[in-house]
């Protein structure tokens, strides 16, 4: 048995996905990730809303995180209930049904020399 560590509530604040990049390999393009974690003896059902700043939210977003497991969700392959959109700000909130840790990163490949960023997610019960 392995004990669930984390919350179920997780915000990102920042979210930005660049419409372009100056590879297309598909591990060097744009992208905007939330890594799952999932440490607990059953999968995590995780709900995910996306906020803008002049428009209503996106989502849900559906994932399930299996038990024991992690998933790195790339934003950029998100498209059920819509295409999550290129080149504008948004902020996401994350809800678990079972207690998950979430981080994210971001590859901004636009230029030749990439920046990458990553920081853990605010958390809250």
């Amino acid at each position: 048995m392995t004990h669930a560590i984390g919350s179920r509530r997780w915000a990102i604040a920042d979210g930005y996905i660049p419409s372009s990049s100056a590879s297309d390999d598909p591990a060097l393009v744009s992208h905007e990730c939330a890594c799952i974690l999932n440490t607990g003896d059953t999968p995590a059902k995780v709900e995910i809303t996306l906020f803008f700043s002049d428009r209503e939210p996106a989502g849900p977003y559906r994932v399930t995180v299996a038990a024991r497991r992690t998933v790195d969700l790339r934003f950029n392959d998100l498209d059920d209930p819509e295409r999550v959109p290129r080149d504008t700000p948004y902020a996401s909130l994350i809800e678990s049904d079972t207690p998950i840790v979430v981080q994210q990163t971001r590859l901004d490949s636009r230029q030749p020399p990439h920046a990458l960023l990553s920081t853990i997610a605010y958390c809250q019960e």
